[in-house]
């Protein structure tokens, strides 16, 4: 049963949804979905029995497989079938449009560009949110010299750059997470908003059916998006009945986004119990990426035979490894196990201030055939296992890419505020 909310007043109605203060909660909103399904800036607008709760499933499931990724999402936590409850944000008043593939306004825009042309890097685009004049396209000169203010932010150089980083990465995980169910994803509109008690921009609104081009298998005939509903040459109820069934096997695949593609481990074998402070660092860093971690004792020098039968346990099982070496002083156990197995090695050696330079050595002059790597870092020998295994597990990508976002968030704030100091 459905926990039950102390509703305020309505702060908005769009076309397909309403957006409630919530009393015993201040800095929430529940943002409720409707069945109103609409095109051309509700030039068409229909009634779809079922579209709120399949809209609701959907958009809770991407924000679900966003924030787990590590993005920031204005998302608390689904509260029924039809509505979710969500940090109260002021929204910027911008469309981020992101496009894979050329189709639809962008053919219009640009005439002599053929369908299906594919844009890498991604082709970027902005609309002002303007109902009366269809929202117009506006360039990153016009966003600026608009000097936007929402929610006490004023929208400049760095909120912008901010903003289209994001939506750059956003549309990554999302292609990525689409792909394991062989769909495209052609194109996709998202906004952002500030948050009310924070102050920062984070990914507001809604992402569902409304919002993307889906083509599975990558064939436009076989579109599963809002698309569909737009073509129609006259609106009956066998028509609408068809673009229930894609909006519904949207919802259901939605789900399998939020599910591992393959198991992966990393198992880190050290040279002595001594190593254990380093491994765990390890192992905590790998946890950041959602890979499990397997600790295991051996020596190469006084216990080769050993070590090699620890090996082989966790080659026969068809899991994707990567072995992580941890050993001190001269380093066998990184070699021995790069020459006696085809999965990868990373040597990540815990390094003594008395002869660490020294020792180094034997973890990065390696003999001939042995293709094992060295990582001096803890956290970089982990995030190095999660790009190798990243390329198996799109969960693992998703939270690689997100944090690569969040980095370069971190430093172009960073240096805003320190620019700011200085003046």
């Amino acid at each position: 049963r459905t926990p039950s909310l102390k509703i305020d007043q309505k702060l908005n109605e769009g076309k397909t949804k309403q957006i409630f203060e919530l009393v015993d909660q201040p800095g929430l909103v529940l943002v409720q979905s409707k069945d109103q399904i609409t095109a051309g800036n509700a030039v068409r607008k229909d009634q779809m029995e079922g579209k709120a709760a399949i809209a609701n499933k959907t958009t809770s499931c991407m924000f679900q497989l966003l924030q787990e990724s590590g993005i920031k999402t204005a998302f608390v936590k689904q509260h029924s079938d039809t509505a979710f409850i969500a940090a109260h944000c002021e929204m910027i008043p911008i469309e981020w449009v992101c496009r894979r593939v050329a189709t639809g306004s962008f053919l219009k825009r640009n005439p002599g560009v053929k369908e299906g042309y594919r844009f890498s890097p991604l082709k970027m685009e902005m609309f002002f949110k303007d109902d009366a004049n269809n929202d117009p396209q506006w360039s990153e000169e016009q966003l600026l010299e608009a000097k936007l203010c929402v929610a006490g932010l004023t929208i400049g150089q760095c909120e912008v750059d901010i903003m289209s980083r994001s939506t750059v990465a956003i549309f990554e995980i999302v292609e990525k997470a689409w792909a394991t169910q062989n769909c495209t994803l052609v194109d996709m509109k998202i906004e952002f908003g500030v948050s009310v008690k924070s102050g920062e921009i984070v990914l507001a609104d809604v992402i569902d059916n409304d919002s993307w081009r889906l083509w599975p298998a990558g064939d436009r005939s076989q579109q599963k998006d809002k698309q569909v509903y737009r073509e129609l040459k006259e609106v009956t109820p066998e028509a609408m009945q068809m673009v229930k069934r894609n909006f519904e096997w949207v919802s259901e695949r939605v789900k399998l986004l939020l599910d591992p593609q393959a198991s992966s481990r990393v198992v880190l074998l050290m040279g002595s119990i001594s190593d254990v402070a380093h491994c765990e660092k390890i192992r905590k860093a790998c946890a950041s990426y959602g890979i499990p971690c397997v600790l295991r004792v051996t020596s190469a020098h006084k216990g080769p035979d050993e070590t090699l039968r620890i090996k082989a346990e966790y080659e026969g099982d068809g899991v994707p490894t990567v072995f992580v070496a941890v050993a001190g002083r001269s380093n066998g156990l990184g070699p021995v196990m790069s020459g006696n197995t085809a999965y990868p090695v990373i040597s990540c050696p815990p390094l003594t201030p008395d002869w660490g330079p020294q020792d180094v050595w034997s973890s990065l002059r390696m003999p001939s055939g042995l293709g094992c790597s060295t990582v001096l870092s803890p956290e970089a020998c982990a995030q190095f296992a999660a790009q190798i295994l990243g390329l198996r597990d799109h969960l693992v990508w998703c939270k690689l890419r997100a944090s690569m976002l969040n980095t370069w968030v971190s430093l172009k704030l960073a240096d805003k505020k320190f620019q700011a100091c200085s003046l």
